[in-house]
Formats: structure tokens, C-alpha cells, sequence
């Protein structure tokens, strides 16, 4: 809510329509927390095949961000072009408010106790798990401030569409490659990575690749 409150405003002074921005933000957020639980259940496909019930109870936890953000950025696209709006100049426009937001919901992993990191004597003590843990989400939360506070420095000078929708995927998952090794919610499933570090590396060279199109474009 904050953060969309703070698109909003951002919206009105670049000239965008924003009951359209506020659509948008609606219909990624609904389409983010399906593609976020789908993605979470099938990479745990076999505890959900034992407890089906559990699929259904959200309150119990359990989405992946990265299946929200496939799911929102698709749905999201398709929007955008059904409004006639450009993609990438929307894009832009947002990002650096859905790292704000995230920073925000870190904060509830750390409440929750999810997105948890390993033992250390330097962590901090969390009761859910009996045992003094790596603070992940703080660490996170702090990283995607640094990067709202970068891409909106970015947002107030000039810049070709896409750069901003691009470097925040490349700092994400830098980020979110980085944390990982600090995680403990997350199995080790190739070459000593995580799955979700793999899916990192994919979108850092996929937006090394496009930052670098988006550069050496004429436009």
C-alpha cells in the first residue's frame, strides 16, 4: 500500500494516467500471490502431494517471489499493451517501487520467521525456531532499499526505456544470489547452489545481455 500510494504520485508527475498505474498494481498483485503460491507448490510438489489440503492454506505460508514476479510480469504485459501503454516506460515507472514494497515484506519474513538464515553466534535468537539464526531479512530488506534508493536516483535523470526495468533484475538477483548462501530454508541442488540461484544467474546474464542491447541502441 505504501508503495503503491508512492507509484502513484511518481505516476502523476511523469504524466501517466494513474488510475491505469493503480489497474496495473491490482492486477499484478492478484496475479503475483497465484503465480507466487503455483511456483512455491511445485518446487515442494512432494509435501503437497501427501498434504493436498495445504495448498489452499495461505495462512500457513509459502510463496516464491520469483514465481509471483514471472506470473505479475506477465499478466502485467499483457495490460499494458490491452491499455496501450509502453512496456518498458511502464516498467520503469514501477520497479523501483516493487523494490521498496519488498524491502516492506522482508520486514514481515523477519516477524514470521521465514526466508531464515543459518546459525550463528552473531545472529539474532528466533523463538519459531529455537535457535540464534543469521538475520537473511534484514540483510535483504537492506539491500532493496539500497536498490529503490539507486534505480529512483536513476529515474530522475535521463535514461532509455528498459534500463531501469533491467538493472533492478541484475541487482536483484545479484542480491538474491549473494543471500542465498546465507539462507537455510533453501536445498542444495547443483554445484553447491541453490535452485534459486541458479534462476539468479539465468536473469543476471539475461539482463547483462539486454542492458547491454538497451546501451548500444541508437533510440
Amino acid at each position: 500500500m505504501v508503495s503503491s500510494a508512492l507509484l502513484i504520485l511518481q505516476a502523476k508527475r511523469k504524466n501517466f494516467n494513474p488510475e491505469l498505474i493503480f489497474g496495473l498494481v491490482f492486477i499484478t498483485f492478484i496475479s503475483g500471490i497465484v503465480g507466487a503460491r503455483l511456483f512455491y507448490i511445485i518446487e515442494n510438489a512432494a509435501y503437497y502431494a501427501k498434504e493436498p489440503a495445504e495448498i489452499f492454506m495461505l495462512q500457513h505460508g509459502g510463496l516464491s517471489w520469483f514465481g509471483g514476479f514471472l506470473s505479475g510480469v506477465f499478466v502485467g504485459v499483457i495490460y499494458l499493451k490491452k491499455k496501450n501503454l509502453a512496456v518498458y516506460k511502464a516498467l520503469d515507472l514501477i520497479v523501483p517501487f516493487l523494490a521498496f514494497a519488498q524491502a516492506i515484506g522482508r520486514v514481515g519474513c523477519l516477524l514470521n520467521g521465514c526466508c531464515f538464515g543459518k546459525p550463528s553466534e552473531f545472529g539474532i535468537y528466533f523463538a519459531i525456531h529455537k535457535s540464534v539464526l543469521i538475520p537473511t531479512q534484514i540483510y535483504s530488506s537492506l539491500a532493496l532499499i539500497f536498490i529503490f534508493i539507486f534505480l529512483r536516483f536513476l529515474q530522475e535523470r535521463p535514461h532509455r526505456e528498459g534500463a531501469i526495468f533491467f538493472t533492478y533484475l541484475l541487482l536483484y538477483s545479484l542480491k538474491r544470489f549473494v543471500i542465498e548462501f546465507w539462507r537455510a530454508d533453501n536445498e542444495i541442488i547443483l554445484l553447491g547452489m541453490t535452485l534459486f540461484q541458479i534462476i539468479s544467474i539465468v536473469i543476471f546474464c539475461l539482463s547483462v545481455f539486454k542492458l547491454s542491447a538497451i546501451i548500444k541502441s541508437k533510440k
